[in-house]
């Protein structure tokens, strides 16, 4: 049975589960595309700006959906393998690199279009707070989380609405603090969470950071 409506209720409903923290000079990392109504939710309600990660899962050729790498392309692009997927679908290095520069090409599409006449936040000194609408195998979550991790925040948070307990167990590691709403006994899929878990198009993300950057352009949401 779903829990949340949509992303921007879960946002909403992590919002509130962040503000109670007070953490000081929060900076919203968000995960594109899905990631980002969330990052939108929690944002305004703790007053903080906005920027993205640039992170994408390196799918199994034959279940695009299934991790068994993620590459996120900042100063220094990374690259995280999920070994038991990788062996599982019979994949090595050589193979995850040939799929992580068709990946690599998206980010540098999305680059362009998202920041495009925006200045990217210095999270140096400050707590970076990482969202997505969830967790599943931790892999696009890690390499997130590396990548912001070497810009040095004073906090690193992670929070997400739902992720299984044992991938969540494997990123406390990463970070200073992890807050999950819902922890799931039987974890299958993020979208099993949501009522709609519709796909988060480019022209929606574009729309999102102007909207924050322009507030008086809004217009209410559902």
């Amino acid at each position: 049975m779903s829990r949340y409506k949509n992303r921007v209720v879960a946002g909403q409903a992590l919002a509130e589960a962040l503000a109670e923290r007070g953490y000081p000079d929060p900076i919203v990392l968000a995960l594109p595309r899905g990631g980002v109504p969330i990052g939108a939710e929690v944002a305004r309600a703790l007053g903080a700006p906005l920027d993205l990660v640039m992170v994408r899962k390196i799918g199994v050729p034959t279940q695009p959906e299934l991790a068994a790498a993620a590459v996120v392309n900042g100063d220094h692009p990374e690259v995280v393998l999920n070994d038991e997927v990788m062996r599982m679908a019979g994949l090595d290095r050589a193979d995850i690199d040939r799929l992580a520069a068709t990946q690599l090409d998206e980010i540098k599409r999305r680059r362009v279009l998202y920041f495009r006449g925006r200045s990217r936040k210095d999270i140096a000194g400050k707590t970076a707070i990482v969202v997505d609408d969830g967790v599943a195998t931790g892999a696009t979550t890690r390499a997130a989380l590396i990548a912001v991790r070497r810009q040095k925040p004073a906090r690193l948070v992670l929070a997400v609405p739902v992720g299984p307990a044992d991938t969540l167990a494997e990123l406390k590691g990463d970070v200073d603090d992890l807050i999950c709403l819902e922890t799931p006994r039987f974890f299958h899929a993020i979208g099993v969470h949501y009522a709609d878990f519709s796909q988060v198009s480019d022209d929606e993300v574009v729309r999102i950071l102007d909207e924050l950057e322009h507030p008086e352009t809004m217009v209410d949401g559902p």
